[in-house]
């Protein structure tokens, strides 16, 4: 009898799924769109109920398929983003909706937080800093602004733990939201009691901590009718979706480097032991003892879709704007489009700044300028940005030996050759990407039994080309570079007052 595995990713433009034949590969695969909520400047929001939707939509068209028969699927692994905020009630109904990882609103919170806390133990516990991506300056913010609904809240859980607690009814969360959120010692993968009641939380609100392989419940009678698995079929606790990226690109070796274009800006250099920088995030590889040195920039993708339905005026409402139209203009413009050089900072800037009051900027801006500069000028700052993290690695001695980018921003082959230009290092691509889903997918594998190697992902990484740096560009991006990172220091100041102005 055919064994299948199922691996959802929940991201902030869809919820995605594939069905996993071990030794065949992907057989099915299905996606369900999803909108980023920014009702104010610096906020991004989506709704826990609409990502339940999502997998229920994605689920069902998956068991539609003849190549996925519902009694076949053996284990669901789920990824997502880390790390969202989601808060229950005690009946488990999701309290207000999520605040995301990217969410800025907080740097007074930040700086409070940094008095009150020892930032070298902070460091030394957590392997990384206080920053608008923790979860307990939202937290503090949330007691200000929104005191009910903090009353109200019993559980904190993440992204794909709330589609979990749908599927099974178990209260879980995976080993890298927890670590991600600052309430969590990285050696001792458990919740650190001050650091949780400097958030006004009590440690009981926060659920028991599991590896991304481990099983934490199966599908209820209840959650089966709505999706139509099969009642029983394990669920384990699933996987941040830029780990489960970086694994699904084949990042299992010490200096494998893999940069991200989703709706953030990820990049994820594989390490064989601990070594931390409060410039970065560090995370448990989905290899055990293993771990990922990691940078997320809060917009990468998004920027681009932004700027192409609310600047060059595509695709408006749900329709997808056509990327590869404004590629084709922008291919034939100069490195570095008519001088322009644009700061990608739109919703603030996580790592390597951690400055959530960092705001977008578009540098030599004149009269002649047409959309395809922009478009390329703001491939070029993400390209920058996974520059000044590559900076920072080499700081630490890292040297990558080989770079992959993957997610939907690099199916664009000009982004691919900038980045490339821009790096100076080759780049290569993997086609069809299957990303964070099938390395959700991965781990019910493991955690069932059904696969016993982690590095047998190496049999579905399927590369389909290579971008090589060009010396004439890579010169000529050597030069913006510099006025990229000079540009930031010089704002920085004004950022600040920037804000108190607009609060």
């Amino acid at each position: 009898m055919r064994r299948l595995l199922v691996g959802l990713d929940v991201g902030t433009t869809a919820v995605k799924g594939v069905v996993l034949e071990p030794g065949r590969g992907i057989v099915v695969a299905a996606q369900a769109a999803q909108e980023l909520l920014s009702p104010h400047p610096g906020w991004a929001e989506m709704q826990p109920r609409a990502w339940w939707d999502g997998a229920v939509a994605v689920l069902r068209e998956l068991l539609d398929s003849p190549d996925c028969p519902v009694g076949a699927v053996a284990g669901i692994g789920i990824a997502g983003m880390v790390p969202a905020l989601v808060l229950l009630d005690e009946s488990g109904r999701p309290v207000r909706d999520s605040i995301q990882q990217n969410d800025a609103r907080t740097a007074p919170q930040i700086e409070r937080l940094r008095g009150l806390l020892d930032q070298e133990e902070f460091f030394r516990l957590t392997g990384g800093s206080l920053n608008q991506q923790s979860l307990a300056p939202k937290m503090l913010w949330l007691t200000e602004h929104e005191p009910a609904a903090v009353s109200r809240t019993r559980w904190l859980m993440g992204s794909y733990d709330y589609l979990n607690y749908q599927l099974t009814g178990a209260i879980s969360v995976e080993s890298n939201w927890a670590l991600e959120s600052g309430f969590a010692s990285l050696a001792a993968m458990d919740w650190h009691g001050p650091f949780v009641r400097a958030a006004g939380l009590r440690p009981e609100q926060l659920p028991p901590i599991h590896r991304p392989d481990e099983i934490v419940g199966e599908v209820t009678p209840d959650a089966a009718r709505t999706t139509g698995l099969s009642p029983g079929t394990p669920v384990v606790a699933g996987c941040a979706d830029h780990v489960a990226s970086a694994f699904a690109a084949g990042l299992i070796e010490d200096g494998d480097l893999n940069i991200k274009f989703g709706g953030a800006g990820d990049i994820l250099y594989c390490i064989d032991g601990l070594d931390t920088d409060p410039r970065l995030f560090i995370d448990y590889h989905l290899v055990p003892g293993k771990f990922l040195l990691n940078g997320c920039m809060a917009s990468s993708g998004s920027l681009v879709k932004w700027f192409a339905r609310e600047i060059a005026g595509l695709g408006r409402g749900m329709a997808a704007p056509d990327y590869a139209a404004l590629d084709e203009q922008a291919a034939g413009l100069e490195p570095g489009p008519d001088s322009l050089v644009v700061l990608p900072y739109f919703i603030g800037e996580k790592t390597p700044l951690h400055d959530p009051l960092a705001r977008g900027v578009v540098f030599g801006l004149s009269l002649h300028h047409r959309p395809a500069h922009m478009h390329r000028a703001i491939m070029e700052a993400v390209a920058f940005g996974f520059r000044h993290h590559l900076d920072v690695l080499r700081e630490r001695g890292h040297r990558p030996r080989r770079v992959v980018a993957t997610d939907g921003g690099a199916r664009s082959p000009l982004w691919r050759q900038i980045s490339a230009d821009v790096l100076g290092l080759p780049v290569e691509y993997q086609a069809d990407q299957p990303g964070s889903a099938i390395g959700a997918a991965f781990a019910a594998g493991i955690g069932t039994g059904m696969l016993t190697g982690w590095e047998s992902i190496r049999d579905y990484v399927r590369l389909a080309g290579r971008a090589e740096p060009r010396s004439g560009p890579a010169a000529r991006y050597d030069q913006l570079y510099q006025i990229y990172r000079e540009l930031y220091p010089l704002l920085q100041p004004l950022y600040r007052r920037l804000a108190e102005l607009g609060s």
